[in-house]
């Protein structure tokens, strides 16, 4: 198992099918987890793919439509009734503060677990650990909405071939990575920038400055096309995106691997979605999300 991947646990818009669940992705990062928008039927989701509550660290929610939340009651419920035994941190728009409430004591039950509440009411750093920085950026929706992006902190590769060259063996290394130098050698002299990696999550909204900030330099992009083209103005009517402008964000951000997602019922063909983006000109790795699908986050180059 990849200690970076999505887990896609429902990919429907407004109205579930058959063959697709309201909303619900898991994002493994380095033995942590974070949930994103847990729609009806997530704590089912979970369960066939292989997520146990014990997964999850943090629950982030763009905004509050049910195809969104409506999973939070029993997602949280679950956490309380497996004894999850660390800190679980929820994130939020602040302006539904009230829908929060509600669907955290939506029916009774026994709170043994600490679940942190960090709601979002403008744009910036929402929590900072050894292994990310986890942003949050404003969206278009009738409702407010807020997308969220992942950024690890750049580090250092060190290489083997100008350490021999330079004489810094065993301990030595250690010491030069510690220190910044030893006996005349720099870091810079043996390694290279290991730049970061980055994940966006951008949910209903139309094109704005903050999908594009989003989405700039992602490794991975999780990004709602609700709508193809040939509905682009029904899409905006309704703060949503098509296939081919989600196509055309990742494009112009740099993005290596796309995840389209959130479909309308009114597409039989996913294939669709794929041709869309593809005609827009993004030409990196894509996906037309499934339920229970996994993709993982694309190797460092």
């Amino acid at each position: 198992m990849s200690a970076r991947e999505l887990v896609v646990l429902g990919t429907a818009s407004q109205v579930p099918t058959r063959h697709r669940n309201h909303n619900g992705y898991l994002l493994r990062w380095d033995g942590e987890g974070l949930l994103f928008d847990p729609g009806e039927g997530t704590q089912r989701q979970m369960l066939r793919a292989g997520v146990a509550a014990h997964d999850l660290n943090r629950i982030c929610v763009t905004h509050f439509h049910g195809d969104h939340a409506l999973g939070l009651g029993g997602v949280i419920q679950r956490i309380n009734l497996d004894r999850v035994p660390h800190e679980v941190t929820a994130h939020y728009p602040l302006s539904g503060q009230h829908f929060f409430e509600r669907l955290r004591y939506a029916t009774a039950y026994r709170e043994t677990v600490p679940l942190t509440e960090v709601p979002v009411a403008e744009d910036g750093v929402l929590a900072t650990t050894p292994a990310y920085t986890l942003e949050a950026r404003r969206l278009s929706h009738p409702v407010e909405s807020f997308g969220y992006r992942l950024v690890e902190p750049d580090g250092r590769r060190m290489l083997p071939e100008r350490l021999r060259e330079l004489g810094i063996t065993g301990p030595d290394v250690g010491v030069l990575q510690r220190e910044g130098s030893l006996r005349g050698v720099t870091l810079d002299d043996v390694s290279e920038v290991r730049r970061g990696q980055k994940f966006a999550f951008v949910m209903d909204t139309r094109l704005c400055e903050g999908v594009d900030a989003l989405a700039e330099g992602c490794d991975l992009l999780v990004i709602e096309s609700t709508f193809l083209d040939g509905d682009h103005q029904l899409a905006a009517d309704h703060g949503h995106l098509t296939a081919g402008q989600a196509g055309r964000v990742a494009r112009e951000a740099g993005v290596r691997h796309l995840v389209l997602t959130h479909f309308s019922q009114r597409y039989p063909d996913p294939g669709e979605f794929e041709r869309e983006a593809r005609a827009a000109g993004f030409d990196g790795e894509l996906t037309v999300a499934n339920d229970l699908v996994r993709v993982p986050v694309p190797k460092r180059h």
